[in-house]
């Protein structure tokens, strides 16, 4: 498979606002262009997947999609949210998603794939905690058994359950994945998640997310995955994992210091084979 550059898919969990999104879209695209990274904003529309009845999901959809909307024309950036079920897909397509979000618990449903692949459009499957790397072929499978090309489907790792409240990442999984024909992301916010915890509401280890994110790329990364918020502390959706917006510049600088040195060893490896 032909080499992919390195990308960066960035943005708050869910839209909470259009100040919040259009402030963290800016900040993004800005060190995206000064570290020369094609970047795809983030934000869900709607968060389903919640533990408590009362958590929030959103501010409702076709507000939400309006704000990914605007973030798209005004920063000229691709933008991914995710899908629940087979009718949402068309609904992303319509507004103008370009990659489509899988969620990790969702990543086996068949109809689900089958209506994303359908669409034409790119599609981002988070592997699912509960997986191994190598069960991920058949879901690259089933996309492709259902019109997806392997040029338009991404992979990303997010951890894997550990016990009942904690995750592990192991970065075998990377090179397994790619060995798929896909690029394979790490979402590096998530996969530090603390899940199940007794208040019904995830805690995190965001002070973990460069440790995360330099070992992903020192294994071959195509691409990272950060949620970020200016004030973690006030969003209202897995603020306990996310980046500050302000540490991302210092995040990206030693991401791309990784990265540069990751593509001089792989020079120097194939010039020594050859």
């Amino acid at each position: 498979m032909k080499a992919n550059p390195f990308f960066l898919i960035a943005g708050p969990c869910v839209v909470e606002s259009a100040e919040t999104c259009l402030k963290i879209a800016e900040t993004v695209c800005n060190l995206a262009k000064r570290y020369r990274i094609p970047y795809i904003f983030k934000a869900s529309y709607r968060k389903d997947n919640r533990t408590r009845y009362d958590s929030f999901t959103g501010i409702g959809n076709e507000e939400a999609l309006e704000v990914l909307r605007k973030v798209k024309e005004r920063f000229h950036v691709p933008i991914t949210t995710d899908i629940h079920t087979p009718e949402e897909a068309q609904v992303a397509v319509e507004s103008g998603v370009d990659i489509i979000q899988i969620p990790a618990f969702l990543c086996r449903q068949t109809t689900l794939l089958q209506a994303a692949a359908q669409t034409g459009k790119k599609i981002n499957v988070k592997k699912g905690q509960f997986l191994a790397p190598e069960q991920m072929a058949f879901v690259v499978e089933k996309l492709v058994q259902f019109g997806a090309t392997k040029e338009s489907i991404l992979i990303t790792e997010r951890g894997t359950q550990f016990g009942y409240r904690d995750l592990v990442v192991d970065m075998r999984s990377i090179p397994l994945m790619q060995q798929l024909g896909v690029p394979v992301v790490m979402d590096a916010t998530h996969a530090l998640q603390v899940p199940n915890r007794q208040q019904g509401v995830a805690g995190g280890q965001p002070h973990m997310i460069p440790t995360i994110a330099a070992a992903a790329v020192a294994a071959g990364a195509d691409g990272l995955f950060v949620e970020t918020h200016p004030s973690p502390e006030k969003a209202l959706s897995d603020g306990s994992n996310m980046l500050p917006l302000h540490k991302m510049d210092n995040l990206l600088q030693q991401i791309m210091a990784f990265r540069n040195t990751y593509l001089e060893n792989k020079h120097i490896q194939l010039h020594t084979q050859s």
